[in-house]
């Protein structure tokens, strides 16, 4: 959308860009994201220069409207992406809840010996187990690297073709199984350097981390997911209904 400015007006181009913004801030105009557009893409939406886009979006942070990120552009202060902890999302469903543009991208799956880890809960007889790398992102920003460890069962369905759908809709499509409960860990972390480039982030970059054990209706364990989290604008939020009432302290 092409952004008009007046030119002939007393007020500076600069000024007007940054009340139009700011209106549209106000409108609630942008993605659930809080992203505005890139510098380039408001000099041509304007037809303006880069230096009266960036004068713009000075004042706009000096009034504390919106708030740079380094390397990965302006958004609206306060805005974030939010995962609901009381309810049984998938990542990727979770931000289609939001209005984003959620994407899915498969970067590896192959067979690997089950991790010293997940021997117990995969249980004793199981050698080895599928290992899916996924990236998930919001349009063309990524948010999250998504590790999950698969009954080997699954090595049969070709992950690439299906960068869309979840791992928990292709459990029950090709397993029969449904996922009935799940226990989730999180925890702060740091991005090395794989993950640092995979997310557009510096080598250790602070992530959170969101670990997931999920199992069916019978308690078979299922699938085991490690969620690397860009931060800076994901949060995870849990309902809570009932207050526990401590009983009095013994004197």
């Amino acid at each position: 959308m092409t952004i008009a400015l007046d030119r002939r007006n007393a007020t500076s181009l600069y000024e007007q860009l940054a009340a139009r913004l700011r209106a549209d801030i106000d409108a609630g105009a942008f993605d659930p994201s809080g992203k505005l557009p890139s510098e380039s893409e408001l000099v041509d939406r304007c037809g303006v220069s880069r230096v009266t886009v960036r004068l713009a979006l000075d004042l706009l942070v000096h009034e504390g409207a919106v708030e740079r990120q380094q390397g990965k552009g302006t958004y609206v202060s306060g805005r974030r992406l939010r995962h609901p902890l009381n309810t049984l999302l998938s990542f990727h469903e979770a931000l289609l809840a939001q209005g984003l543009d959620a994407r899915m991208s498969t970067l590896s799956c192959r067979r690997e010996p089950v991790p010293a880890s997940l021997r117990r809960p995969f249980g004793p007889d199981v050698g080895d187990c599928l290992v899916l790398r996924r990236l998930h992102a919001a349009g063309e920003e990524p948010v999250a690297l998504a590790t999950s460890y698969l009954p080997i069962e699954l090595e049969a369905v070709d992950w690439y073709a299906i960068p869309a759908r979840p791992v928990y809709a292709v459990l029950e499509a090709t397993l029969g199984t449904t996922v009935q409960r799940a226990e989730l860990a999180i925890r702060a972390g740091a991005a090395d350097a794989a993950v640092a480039a995979v997310l557009g982030l510096s080598a250790g970059s602070p992530l959170l981390e969101l670990a997931r054990d999920s199992f069916d209706a019978e308690g078979r364990f299922i699938d085991h997911a490690l969620f690397q989290i860009r931060p800076e604008r994901y949060e995870f939020s849990l309902s809570s209904t009932s207050r526990v009432r401590l009983g009095s302290v013994s004197r």
